[in-house]
């Protein structure tokens, strides 16, 4: 893998879980880290033990973010990484007793956390000609995830917004893909946590995850949603594409090319 030194790279939710492990293996491979966390004690702890600095914010306010830019490039110089990381669930599996303060929050960090992210960081990092992007996602973006249906929504629309924007980043020098990983031993599993090990079912290291994080960060694809499972390398999800119109005269017609979504391997 190559050096990263010179390199300055964001992680949100930077403080604990598949953040961390991020931050860290990102740290080790040169880059000063930037660790973003709404947590201000964590932040700084990881930070200081990563050689970086720490940024207290919510990642979910659009009025923070362009001040977590500020004082990263402030003091760092720039921002080149990103790995757009914080999230949470909402813990609720029946539609019908979801609060709006779980709804509310969980698209608040899962989705606009992503979304304000990027409009923020693609200004700077276009600046330093060019840079790249990861967005933690999950399996549950990607198949029917029943125990929480509602961050099962939020990891669908990183995944959608991924592959949406890789073709105008292309165009900018930056890459962006979805990190879709199953479940990963961190605090969003504890509710079932002994379920599982009782099962024999095999949670993730945050190690594992990332790996593919800094694969993604130091590759030349983008639009990709790499799923992570434990024992095996992280691969790139295979999207079916969908029918195509069968109107008359118009058999297999493509749209035009402007409105084309991005092909996906």
């Amino acid at each position: 893998m190559k050096t990263l030194s010179g390199k300055v790279a964001l992680v949100t939710g930077g403080a604990s879980g598949i953040g961390l492990a991020s931050a860290s293996r990102l740290a080790e491979s040169g880059a000063t880290v930037a660790v973003v966390d709404i947590d201000a004690t964590a932040a700084e702890s990881a930070a200081s033990l990563l050689g970086g600095v720490a940024v207290h914010a919510d990642v979910s306010r659009s009025d923070q973010w362009p001040g977590i830019v500020e004082e990263i490039t402030g003091r760092l110089g720039g921002i080149d990484l990103a790995h757009l990381n914080a999230g949470v669930t909402t813990g609720e599996a029946d539609i019908s007793l979801l609060t709006d303060a779980q709804y509310r929050r969980a698209l608040g960090v899962n989705v606009d956390g992503v979304a304000f992210g990027i409009r923020a960081l693609v200004p700077v990092m276009t600046s330093r000609g060019g840079g790249s992007i990861v967005a933690t996602a999950s399996l549950a973006g990607l198949i029917g995830y029943s125990p929480d249906p509602i961050y099962a929504l939020t990891k669908a629309a990183v995944v959608g917004l991924v592959r949406a924007l890789a073709p105008q980043l292309a165009e900018k020098h930056i890459t962006i893909n979805a990190i879709c990983p199953g479940l990963v031993d961190t605090p969003l599993i504890d509710d079932v946590r002994e379920l599982l090990e009782q099962s024999g079912f095999p949670i993730i290291d945050p190690s594992a995850v990332a790996d593919a994080v800094l694969g993604c960060l130091t590759g030349e694809e983008s639009g990709r949603a790499m799923v992570v499972q434990a024992g095996r390398e992280a691969l790139s999800f295979r999207f079916a594409r969908p029918p195509g119109p069968r109107a008359a005269g118009a058999e297999g017609k493509l749209p035009p090319k402007e409105l084309t979504a991005h092909d996906q391997a």
